[in-house]
């Protein structure tokens, strides 16, 4: 196991050879490089997943964090073709504390260190992870730097001072305030076509999908209902959604803070005002909820992971779920209150999931109008699967919008 440093300290605490994790906090870990080697730094992050590394590599969620894997033991898979959540890692740095030496699995086309390494994603190894996974859920996450082979050299050619990777670590602008779904969103729209049982067949919904970070499985969980995807850049205007005549339309999740999404707020009433069923994860319940005038913010060290427990309130089952966020929406729990927009604009809402851990808001349900979010991951490519159903209510609210739509203009044709 590496060594930890709990002060600012001289380099002698490590040589050219090792990697060096710095919080802005002042504490030190030394351990072995992983991945690429040279200088990294972001919000540092933990995820409890046992399972689904590769999932988390690649999920544009994580665009600026350095991931913790609380699980000791990262790699053992590899990594394949078949598993990323997009077409790159977006982790700005990754923390393990024993990476497998050996890769066993038939699916398997090369190691993650090798991948790490390709997409130049700066690592540590050999640290004492739940030491610093304690410490973060105390302290709360905070800007870290991951610092390795000429990055531990100053321009001299001597080893850098404990003092200067902290003075770059603190120079790291915070998560909080900061905008990021223009950067990790699609640059041109693509469509997925309905999929299994549902494949060359007519789509049974048209959804128009905003792109603020999505994942992979995302589209492909509504496809395999019988949906048409319009997956959209982020910079999709309402007229453009429109014109594709969607039977629905979804926000994705994202990274940054919602508080800085007032275009995409703008965007999501004009959506909401046209009567579009509207269903949104994770980025988009808080942008949902910041549409009906709710506020947000951020936790002390968020959810990440594959194993949080979260109640639907409304049918008083609990389901284990799939998370990463770091913001969460404020409102009320246990009643349905009007939305504070404009004077109730928008109807009745109530809050619909709550995580069982900490009673933090993961899901809103709209009452008057056809909307709903969660703040979690129900696609979940690495499992579990409790949470699936969503997509199914989301698929019978554009059908029950349809149902209503046709009625009422049959209706006004025989008047």
């Amino acid at each position: 196991m590496g060594v930890w440093v709990n002060q600012i300290d001289s380099a002698s605490a490590f040589t050219a050879d090792d990697a060096v994790l710095v919080l802005e906090d002042g504490q030190v870990y030394v351990g072995e490089p992983y991945g690429a080697r040279g200088e990294t730094r972001g919000e540092i992050v933990f995820s409890t997943a046992m399972t689904g590394y590769q999932e988390t590599l690649t999920d544009p969620s994580y665009d600026r964090q350095i991931v913790v894997q609380t699980f000791p033991h990262i790699g053992d898979t590899g990594v394949n073709a078949e598993d990323p959540e997009s077409s790159r890692i977006w982790v700005a740095g990754y923390v393990v504390r024993d990476p497998s030496p050996t890769v066993s699995n038939w699916r398997a086309d090369g190691t993650l260190d090798d991948a790490l390494a390709a997409d130049g994603i700066v690592g540590i190894s050999h640290i004492d992870t739940r030491r610093l996974v304690r410490h973060l859920r105390d302290a709360g996450v905070m800007r870290a730097g991951i610092f390795s082979g000429d990055a531990l050299a100053a321009d001299d050619g001597e080893p850098r001072t404990i003092e200067s990777l902290l003075d770059d670590v603190r120079a790291t602008p915070q998560m909080k305030g900061m905008s990021l779904y223009d950067e990790v969103s699609t640059g041109d729209a693509y469509v997925i076509e309905p999929a299994g049982a549902f494949e060359g067949r007519e789509p049974v919904a048209t959804v128009a999908a905003i792109d603020l970070g999505i994942k992979a499985m995302t589209p492909r969980r509504m496809a395999e209902r019988g949906c048409r995807v319009h997956v959209l850049p982020s910079t999709t205007t309402f007229e453009q959604i429109e014109a594709l005549g969607p039977d629905g339309v979804f926000f994705s999740n994202g990274p940054g803070d919602p508080e800085q999404a007032g275009d995409m707020v703008a965007l999501l009433r004009r959506v909401l005002d046209a009567g579009y069923p509207f269903f949104g994860i994770c980025f988009g319940n808080q942008l949902l909820g910041r549409a009906l005038g709710f506020g947000t913010y951020k936790l002390k060290f968020g959810h990440r992971g594959v194993n949080q427990p979260v109640k639907d309130l409304t049918t008083g089952k609990v389901e284990v779920t799939a998370h990463n966020h770091g913001f969460a929406v404020d409102a009320p729990i246990g009643e349905t209150v009007d939305a504070p927009y404009d004077d109730g604009r928008y109807g009745k809402v109530f809050v619909s999931h709550v995580d069982l851990n900490d009673d933090v808001v993961e899901g809103l349900q709209c009452v008057d109008i056809p909307a709903f979010s969660v703040q979690y991951h129900p696609e979940a490519a690495a499992g579990p699967h409790d949470a699936a159903y969503l997509f199914d209510r989301f698929v019978a609210m554009m059908n029950d919008a349809n149902a209503k739509n046709a009625k009422e203009e049959s209706t006004n044709a025989q008047a």
